[in-house]
């Protein structure tokens, strides 16, 4: 089986295939830190808007910037390794930036997605991607499912 973690380059190359096959390319990204029912909902909803879903991960060294010293509590590779195993999700690739815009510049999609709780205005790649063509889709959260509330109900209990 070919491994769905690609580099950067490997992706362009896979993202190019599914563009000359006129497959709908979708992207998405995130830390997806601890995986929990609000991902996996999230990350299927992505998915439905087109053929091939691409998930920008970020690096453990770009959540750390983003989140702060004590996160992500799971290593990169082993977050990888578990969104790879999801159905929903056709190719993954780390970014140690702290947003996507040069992995979304270089997959260049036809469907960004973000949670609905970023205003249009702030999502990262929407005018590139809709100066191309594409859309930008917003997608209802799971309430009260977030990384953030499992580690805090864990640090309750403790």
């Amino acid at each position: 089986m070919i491994s769905k973690i690609l580099s950067k380059n490997e992706l362009i190359k896979a993202v190019e295939k599914a563009k000359a096959k006129n497959k709908t390319v979708v992207f998405t990204n995130g830390c997806f830190d601890i995986l929990h029912v609000g991902h996996v909902r999230y990350l299927a909803e992505a998915k439905s808007q087109g053929d091939v879903l691409v998930l920008g991960l970020n690096s453990d060294r770009s959540v750390r910037e983003i989140k702060g010293p004590k996160r992500p509590i799971v290593p990169e590779a082993e977050r990888a390794e578990v969104l790879a195993a999801l159905e929903s999700i056709d190719f993954i690739s780390l970014f140690d930036e702290p947003d996507p815009l040069d992995l979304i510049l270089a997959v260049m999609p036809q469907v960004l997605v973000k949670g609905a709780d970023w205003p249009e205005d702030q999502i990262i790649g929407a005018r590139e991607v809709k100066e191309a063509g594409g859309k930008v889709v917003r997608v209802d959260l799971a309430e009260g499912a977030s990384t953030t509330n499992i580690i805090q109900k864990i640090l309750d209990q403790g």
